[in-house]
């Protein structure tokens, strides 16, 4: 059967790569400079400069293996060489970067790690310099997300040597091989640091853990007995590294921060300066980074169980609040970060055994520690008489209690904090500063605000603080050095409520950075000035944004019971599109209810900024931008009032008007938490009132602009008692048994499953199950000798294999799918049992008959579906080309089957997958009427049939009307009157009265008359009804065959009334929407939609009840963890319980993960995580599909080695087309190396827009070969890596291709990233970078540029560069097997060859980008030319495209004109448009890196796209 995998080495652990921003590029001709020691080199390094670089040439002598370096003897190691690079490249002796960053990147690229410093490390004998520089390298890996820990594996001993000695100098802990060492430094062994008075208050809060301390004491004891020691805890390395460690850091803010400053009086004496020094920048970055280590040892349960009490002894958390860095402008984000460690101190959830406290436990917990607190003051404090008297309500704010505590003496707080309290150890230094005892005490006894209360009383909308906050809200140009204010998405949660809070901040921050980004964009079109009056006016317009021309608050409600904030706050905006074209007005007309607007208050300053003041200001600054609000449209008027785009029926639709005039008012709700907190300010503070000031209205793109529903989404789900299902609440927050929610180990497992037609043949069950003996029966129990499908399987629960070991969790079960070889403990193959049945006569008409599956699937495919139809958590690992979408859609098929009563929610990332999905869906044996599908995407399913809400009602009504003409004719053909046919409920009258009843008394009249062959034929009542069939029902010659016959016709007739009993919803209801809505929770058994609409959409899907068993999830890997998470939830529990049986998800995680478009959330905060890659990465067992039906299976093995056993399906071993060569090309897949083209590779007019001319050339050449040669355009994708290139393909294509009319262009030019789930016969792929790898590093975009291709791949690229790229070599080792000069046939002069796929001979090496564009413009030429002698231009063209006598044997030595002309040559241009839509785009400037960076992608009038390229960058599954 089917390997199941859990994760080892082979899995990822960190795929994010960083990208460098590059200034302005050399300009051709320009000297490369040799670098001097200890420089670093300037962003705009060339690849000449990097190869004469120092470090370079070390390289070289030393470890470098690749290229003309692979066979050149090394030099011995030599630690002095360490020491030197280290001491001259990589030491900083003060400034807050931490090392030369390029220096850094060059000596990675180079392999410096795996290469000479590990191989060659000693545990014992390494030098600091040796340490010291792996850790640099290791944290260059980190910080350009490549895996870091590889290399690491083959030594795994001596790694453990190297953590050893990095821990006695003075990291993450995901990965096994370093947690392993590592978190015995926050076991109990450290809690012999605390100081007395807390270690007895945390043994007496958890009883529980005084044995597990005896009996460890015991167990230290007796190993130190062993080794012949006395047991000495405080000699242990575990017990003072963490204390010492925070000491350290307090140190370091204490006294390093801002230096002293000493200077020597008149008298020679040093004195100590009491003003504050300079802030050391090194200093800060260390704190920022520290108080981020603590903060993620806290975040997760392992680290923070007996880290938190040391925390709180040490007293981190009141130390930093009273450093003056905390108050400085330099420590803004080392506050926010003191604030986030605060939280996740006082985070409510048990640390010892994991649940989440509730409101109600937090709550009794702080009013019994009041409690104690004033029972201690009555007894021991007499001066605190008053505070212990006092209600708890009058004493637990901050300003209360330090007031209280205000009447004791210094000395005697000490003594209530230090000794009776035991809060602080008396030894601690700061016990003598008063104001850290009562921060000590506030922090305490003070009421924390709950974190229900604190996400209810946040906006949903940022304001302009948040959206310039650098900390929390990065620019484009992050790098990944410093760290941020942020929270992280690690493998593991606290609680759920954790979970969804990171979740809810991250998406409301990278919204935040999206509607930034549009500000930026819209707000510099409308020329701001300051006019004579004093008032902002608008010289200019734009598009997204429009000048106000009246604001004004319409109503302001009370608040709600118990809360402060009002319960609602209405605006009406007025704004006129008088000065818009009719296709922006009618984009401003289409406003409508629940759309997101933003309010602007801009107010420029009256003497435009001079370049020097405009180079300092921030971005409000230079936009005089001084308010951002944002608000909800209710209602959309005209200039008579007359409301526009209701979609609520109060306008009939005959009495709709189009609007009139050109003002329009808008009714818009504001955030109430944000007009609170605006409102507070104006009082207290005395702040500008913001609402007076609102004067541009900016709107954004609907698919853009959704943020606001999915965060209600998040929002209500914290709000609610959130329940998962029991059996995946653990494996969800990354704890427990990853195999606990594996089928195997689930309860209510089906146990006889019927898989229909899922298998073709016995034969065909018999390889799916070789590990087993195969017995067939009959029905009876009977042998059955010549068994035919459908087949009846028992599964025994015991299905054992070899299930891969998880060294990622240790605990993992041991029963699962194993895999073919399946055998029991004693070594005999185990028996299985399958019923061969006869299906019952589905009916005499054509349309009776079931739709059949014809897909042969692989055995790990039908152990996928066997796990996907049982209760639990399935995951599917599907490569590319593997049959992801047709498992899936099998599984359905099965489970609709064998559980007709149970509903399943598909979901999917993309509305382009949804519809394969469905399409598929609607081929298998499930009828219409049980599918839905919910969103925008419905209407480009290839189908004519409507799948959406309204298209089913129409559909069943329709349906309604020709069953009741059915049930009309079969009155008639009774002789009854026809009037039964009237209604669904008299139709049902009718089959109980007169057809059900007929055929019970046909049955018994039928009992004993098996020895008449006519009876059936005679005695059918329904026989009229019938006689228009397309064959005689009956022979008259058997009476079982007749019988069998008989039971298809009323087969027939009953699943006619029961279509009609579903119909009789339809009737009863008379609305729209009620219908759409019965049909959506009651009727529709497999309901389909987008993961963005699945969160747009939850607040209506709980108010309708709806309701599903199952969930299955297509591009998983490619969902935002929270758009996983939400479709779960998408139903009310029942009783306390999750009704969820079933959770299938169906991804690749070796491919591109979900886009996030802010560099700092998918480094930093590893947002780009899926909840698929998650679950993998935790080791839960997976099945992963090993054979791919797509490409040659040469081309295979360029991505095949990032999977585990990916093989080929038979049909690529058989089918023809993948044995014959490519005609005209010597090689299937061929790197090609482009040199520098005009003296350059890549240039970077902006940052990130790389392009490369020479590739952008070469490959047109290429493509313009094929269309010569006859290939058809829609067989030819052309992809890239960088958006900059894209643009320029397209403008040469424009150049080069759109005058030919038997050119044209190809099918798709695109970016890697974009095409991922496409694929296409050819693709020629431009790599673009020549200084570093880039983006490409990440892994998982190489796999998706290798697996676009069927028959041929042609990468161009720069050989020297990526050749020596560690991450990539198993597939560049393969690539470069072959010449790296494109390699051509020139005799084959058409698209056709029967050359077999290895033939190499007559192969013809091209030059360069130069001789290929002679060679595809003699062709074009040799063209001209026939058809200027036939004065006949139609005859050299064939109907399919190809050119016919072009001539093929071209030398292409002997080409008539020189490259420049060949690629500017201007032939007779043609009049076909079919180039058209490439439109120029070269000047277009994009500041993108796919699925990346932030990004403004223009992609004007692509029609061949299959989704339109947005902002979003591709990421149609967010816009429903």
């Amino acid at each position: 059967m089917t390997k199941v995998y859990g994760t080892g080495t082979y899995d990822f652990k960190r795929h994010r790569v960083a990208e460098y921003p590059v200034e302005v590029p050399n300009q051709p001709g320009d000297k490369p400079v040799e670098t001097k020691q200890g420089s670093t080199v300037p962003s705009s390094i060339t690849l000449s400069e990097i190869q004469r670089d120092r470090l370079t040439k070390i390289a070289s002598a030393n470890w470098l293996k690749s290229g003309d370096n692979a066979e050149q003897k090394k030099e011995e190691f030599d630690p002095g060489l360490v020491k030197e690079i280290y001491e001259t490249e990589l030491l900083v002796k003060s400034g807050r970067k931490p090392v030369p960053l390029q220096r850094v990147m060059i000596l990675e690229v180079s392999q410096y790690l795996e290469n000479y410093l590990w191989p060659n490390f000693d545990p014992e004998a390494a030098t600091f310099e040796h340490v010291m520089s792996m850790i640099i390298m290791i944290n260059e890996k980190f910080r350009e997300n490549v895996a870091a820990w590889i290399c690491f594996y083959d030594r795994k001993d001596v790694f453990k040597g190297f953590l050893e000695r990095v821990l006695r100098l003075k990291e993450s802990l995901e990965d096994e091989i370093v947690s392993e060492t590592v978190l015995r430094l926050g076991s109990l062994l450290s809690w012999h640091s605390l100081s007395y008075g807390r270690f007895q208050m945390e043994l007496c809060l958890n009883p529980d853990l005084i044995k597990k301390w005896k009996r460890m004491i015991k167990r230290e004891a007796k190993d130190a007995s062993k080794r012949g020691e006395a047991f000495d805890p405080s000699t242990k390395l575990e017990v003072k590294f963490l204390r010492n460690l925070m000491e350290e850091f307090l140190e370091v803010l204490d006294h390093n921060v801002f230096p002293r400053q000493h200077y020597v009086d008149e008298d020679g004496q040093h004195i100590e300066s009491d003003g504050l020094g300079e802030a050391d920048d090194a200093s800060v970055l260390y704190c920022e980074r520290f108080i981020e280590f603590l903060i993620d040892l806290l975040s997760q349960l392992p680290t923070r169980r007996y880290l938190r009490p040391l925390v709180a002894d040490v007293a981190v958390v009141a130390k930093c609040h009273l450093s003056v860095l905390y108050r400085h402008e330099k420590g803004k984000l080392f506050a926010q970060l003191v604030d986030l460690l605060q939280f996740y101190e006082g985070f409510e959830i048990n640390d010892h055994v994991g649940t989440q406290l509730t409101d109600d436990e937090v709550l009794q917990s702080h009013y019994d520690r009041m409690q104690s607190f004033q029972l201690l003051a009555f007894k021991k404090v007499p001066k605190l008489q008053e505070l212990a008297l006092a209600n708890v309500g009058a004493i637990h704010k901050r300003i209360d209690l330090s007031k209280k505590l205000s009447v004791l003496t210094p000395e005697e707080l000490k003594e209530l904090v230090c000794s009776k309290l035991k809060l602080v150890s008396k030894e601690d230094p700061w016990s003598e500063r008063v104001d850290f005892l009562i921060e000590i005490m506030v922090s305490f006894f003070g009421k924390q605000q709950s974190q229900k209360e604190a996400i209810n009383s946040l906006p949903l909308y940022p304001n302009e603080q948040v959206m310039w906050d650098e900390s929390v809200v990065p620019s484009i140009n992050y790098s990944g050095e410093g760290c941020l204010a942020l929270p992280k998405l690690n493998l593991q949660f606290l609680t759920l409520h954790d979970y969804l809070l990171r979740n809810f901040n991250l998406f409301r921050l990278e919204s935040t950075y999206e509607i930034r980004e549009d500000i930026q964009e819209a707000v510099p079109h409308l020329l701001a000035y300051i006019n004579n009056e004093g008032e902002t006016a608008f010289r200019g317009w734009s598009r997204m944004a429009v000048p106000i021309k009246n604001f004004k608050i319409t109503e302001v409600k009370q608040p709600n019971i118990g809360e402060v904030k009002p319960a609602a706050v209405t605006a009406e905006v007025t704004f006129s599109i008088s000065s818009y074209k009719a296709q922006i007005r009618s984009e401003w007309n289409a406003l409508k209810e629940h759309d997101v607007l933003f309010l602007l208050s801009i107010r420029p300053s009256f003497e435009p900024l001079s370049a020097e003041e405009a180079a300092k200001a921030s971005v409000p600054q230079r936009l005089g931008l001084q308010f951002v609000r944002g608000c909800e449209i209710i209602e959309f008027r005209d200039e008579e009032g007359t409301l526009m785009n209701d979609f609520t029926g109060r306008i009939k639709r005959d009495e709709w008007k189009p609007p009139k005039g050109e003002l329009r008012t808008v009714t818009v709700a504001l955030d109430t938490a944000q007009y609170h907190m605006d409102v507070t300010d104006i009082a207290e503070k005395g702040a500008e009132d913001v609402y007076g000031t609102f004067n541009v209205l900016m709107r954004r793109k609907p698919k853009e602009n959704n943020f606001k529903a999915i965060l209600e989404s998040i929002r209500d789900l914290m709000n609610e008692y959130c329940i998962v299902p029991d059996w995946l609440h653990n494996i969800f927050l990354g704890y427990g048994n990853p195999s606990s929610a594996q089928w195997t180990n689930m309860p209510d497992l089906l146990e006889t499953v019927d898989f229909k037609d899922t298998f073709l043949d016995a034969d065909h069950l018999r390889e799916c199950f070789s590990g087993y003996e195969v017995s067939f029966v009959n029905p009876v129990g009977t042998e059955n000798l010549l068994p035919t499908p459908p087949f009846r399987i028992r599964l025994p629960r015991n299905f054992k294999g070899n299930t891969h070991a998880l060294p990622g969790n240790k605990k993992s079960g041991t029963d699962s799918l194993g895999d073919s070889n399946m055998v029991d403990t004693s070594g005999k193959k185990g028996q299985l049992v399958v019923e061969a049945y006869i299906p019952p006569d589905p009916g005499p008409y054509p349309q009776d008959r079931p739709k059949q599956n014809s897909v042969r699937f692989t055995p790990t495919q039908i152990g996928a579906i066997i796990s996907g139809i049982q209760p639990g958590l399935t995951m599917v690992v599907g490569p590319p080309g593997t049959g992801k979408t047709d498992t899936a859609v099998q599984i359905l098929n099965v489970l609709y089957h064998n559980c007709p009563s149970q509903r399943t929610l598909i979901i999917t990332h993309s509305n382009q997958a949804l519809n394969d999905l469905f399409e598929k869906i609607m081929e298998r044996d499930v009828p219409a009427r049980y599918l839905l599908r919910l969103g925008q995407g419905e209407q480009e399913l290839a189908t004519d049939l409507d799948f959406s809400r309204q298209g089913r009602v129409n559909a069943m009504l329709v349906r309604r009307l020709e069953l009741l003409s059915e049930v009309e004719r079969l009155a008639r053909s009774l002789g009854l009157p026809e009037d039964v046919g009237y209604t669904c409920e008299s139709a049902g009258y009718f089959w109980l009265l007169h057809v059900y009843s007929r055929w019970e008394q046909f049955l018994a009249a039928c009992a004993d008359k098996e020895d008449k062959p006519t009876f059936v034929q005679d005695r059918f009542p329904f026989k009229e009804f019938f006689s228009n069939t397309p064959q005689p029902v009956f022979t008259g010659q058997s009476f079982e065959k007749d019988m069998r016959a008989a039971k298809g016709c009323f087969r027939h007739l009953k699943t006619m009334f029961q279509e009609l009993e579903e119909c009789r919803a339809f009737e009863l209801l008379k609305s729209t929407a009620d219908r759409a809505n019965y049909l959506m929770t009651k009727q529709a058994k497999i309901v389909a939609m987008t993961c963005t609409h699945a969160a747009l959409k939850r607040k209506d899907f709980l108010q309708l009840g709806f309701k599903y068993d199952n969930l299955l999830m297509e591009e998983s890997a490619q969902i935002l963890e929270i758009e996983t998470f939400i479709p779960m939830l998408l139903q009310r529990q029942e009783d306390g319980y999750a009704r969820l049986k079933r959770c299938i998800l169906i991804g690749d995680h070796h491919q591109l993960p979900p886009v996030v478009k802010n560099m700092a959330f998918q480094k930093y905060s590893h947002m780009d995580q899926s909840l698929f890659t998650r679950f993998v990465r935790l080791g839960i067992p997976y099945i992963e599909l090993n054979a791919q039906g797509r490409a040659r299976s040469s081309i295979a093995e360029l991505y095949n080695w990032r999977y585990r056993d990916l093989g080929d399906l038979p049909f690529v071993r058989q089918e023809a087309i993948f044995h014959k060569a490519n005609a005209g090309f010597t090689y299937d897949y061929q790197l090609i190396d482009v040199p520098e083209y005009h003296g350059r590779g890549e240039s970077a007019p902006s940052p990130w827009f790389y392009q490369n001319e020479g590739e952008a050339e070469y490959v047109v050449s290429v493509y313009m070969y094929m269309r010569l040669l006859g290939y058809p355009a829609n067989k030819i994708s052309i992809l890239t890596t960088y958006n900059g290139q894209k643009l320029l393909l397209r403008d040469v294509i424009n150049r080069r291709c759109a005058p030919y009319p038997f050119i044209g262009p190809p099918s798709k030019v695109t970016t890697v990233d974009k095409f991922q789930g496409q694929q296409n016969d050819f693709i020629l792929l431009s790599l673009v970078r020549t200084r570093f790898v880039g983006h490409l590093r990440d892994v998982r975009r190489l796999v998706v540029a290798m697996s676009r291709a069927r028959l041929g791949l042609y990468v161009f690229c720069r050989r020297s560069l990526f050749e020596q790229c560690y991450e990539l070599q198993p597939t560049f080792q393969l690539l470069l097997k072959r010449p790296d000069r494109l390699a051509l046939n020139l005799y084959e002069s058409s698209a056709h060859t029967e050359r077999p796929v290895g033939d190499t001979r007559d192969q013809y090496l091209v030059s360069g980008v130069e001789e290929m564009a002679n060679i595809v413009n003699s062709r074009i030429y040799h063209i001209y030319q026939v058809q200027m002698m036939s004065q006949q231009p139609d005859q050299f063209m064939t109907d399919d495209g190809k050119v016919d006598g072009s001539n093929g044997e071209v030398d292409a030595q002997n080409s008539h004109r020189n490259s420049e002309d060949a690629m500017d040559m201007s032939m007779p241009a043609s009049n076909n448009e079919e180039a058209g839509d490439l439109p120029s785009e070269s000047k277009l400037e994009d500041n993108s890196m796919d699925n990346g960076t932030a990004q403004m992608e223009v992609d004007t009038g692509d029609e061949n796209s299959v989704q339109p390229e947005s902002k979003s960058n591709g990421q149609e599954g967010r816009t429903a």
